[in-house]
């Protein structure tokens, strides 16, 4: 996955593949039987195009409103508290839309609790460090190069899980690891090679990484607060961010910033800001989805080819050349990513088969 992907939705996909339960989610045709073999297929298909439609696009349009040469709007911060606010606002409208009935009337009602948005704050913090490296990380690199840039996060996975959980990981597993990190360096050898470095992007990136996998183990623990509901946590953690984002943009000057933008009052440059928020918060849906009507496994096989395919398509529109041993970084990225996501399954398929394995061994092998 590359979602800016999993930028303000990464808890939602981190959530939803561990079974939450989302009430946007339609529920199986049938009452539980299963659909004909070409409809199944069909709306897999479908629902796969949407997921890689929207999480691409989403990464455009951030590129274009935190780098554009045409916009020149140096407030990433700004950017990413407004798509924040407007993820709070939609969570808010489709609660209140619960009211009107199908296919609203499962969702949760919202309301603003103090004692709980403090209890969320220390993912918060988190959340607001993962999505501010990540646009920063968008701000300062090529789209092409983007996915390499941020592509630490299953190897911080190991490496969390191991210090804080105590968790091990098999030797297939590290040596895919092995296999991204090598394609880290190279792409860094690479793009410095090409003249087209920037080490504030690289900084950013690892950060990124880092921070998307703090990310999944404090969603794990402050879930239970907001009653599992991944909506309401979704509601509580964007407007915690954008409470905390006012400080920091005061701090960095955004608001003079912003004063002195000369296309404030554009409504195209507005329509834009409210498409990508938009295309932002549906990518935790259409992740949802996707998780939903093929697997978790196969969800991050989708991701991993949806990285390439938009490798591939900034390169082209952006009109790029890259030499050999930039594409070959590209591909261990995305083959060691492949291949972790392929022995995980394996041996979780092996856990659930064997009943004796012991409880341990079982958390061990779902990291």
């Amino acid at each position: 996955m590359t979602r800016v992907q999993l930028t303000r939705t990464g808890i939602l996909r981190m959530a939803l593949g561990g079974g939450a339960g989302d009430p946007l989610l339609p529920a199986e045709a049938g009452g539980g039987r299963r659909a004909p073999f070409l409809l199944r297929a069909l709306r897999i298909a479908v629902v796969v195009c949407l997921y890689w439609f929207t999480s691409i696009a989403m990464v455009f349009l951030n590129k274009y409103l935190l780098d554009s040469p045409s916009l020149r709007l140096d407030a990433p911060l700004f950017v990413t508290f407004f798509q924040c606010a407007l993820t709070a606002a939609l969570c808010l409208g489709l609660s209140m839309g619960a009211a009107c009935g199908p296919p609203c009337s499962s969702l949760p009602t919202l309301r603003l609790d103090p004692k709980v948005s403090r209890s969320v704050l220390p993912l918060s913090v988190v959340f607001i460090g993962m999505v501010t490296s990540n646009n920063l990380c968008l701000k300062h690199v090529g789209v092409a190069f983007y996915n390499v840039g941020r592509s630490l996060t299953t190897v911080f996975n190991v490496l969390l899980s191991y210090l804080l959980l105590k968790q091990t990981t098999s030797l297939y597993a590290l040596l895919a690891c092995g296999v991204i990190i090598g394609g880290f360096w190279l792409g860094v050898d690479q793009e410095g090679e090409e003249g087209t470095l920037s080490w504030t992007g690289i900084f950013f990136g690892i950060l990124a990484s880092l921070c998307v996998s703090l990310n999944a183990i404090y969603t794990k623990k402050v879930l239970p607060v907001v009653d599992g509901s991944i909506w309401r946590l979704t509601f509580y953690n964007n407007v915690n961010a954008c409470v905390l984002f006012f400080p920091l943009m005061l701090l960095l000057g955004e608001f003079r910033t912003l004063y002195h933008f000369d296309k404030l009052g554009s409504p195209s440059f507005w329509s834009v800001m409210i498409l990508g928020g938009v295309f932002g918060f549906a990518i935790g849906y259409v992740t949802g989805l996707q998780i939903k009507f093929t697997s978790p496994l196969t969800h991050n096989v989708s991701g991993t080819a949806k990285a390439c395919a938009q490798t591939v398509l900034a390169v082209i529109y952006f009109e790029e050349t890259k030499s050999l041993l930039w594409w070959t970084s590209n591909l261990m990225v995305l083959g060691g990513s492949f291949a972790y996501t392929w022995v995980k399954g394996l041996e979780m398929r092996k856990v659930q088969e064997d009943p004796n394995v012991k409880s341990s061994e079982r958390n061990e092998t779902g990291v």
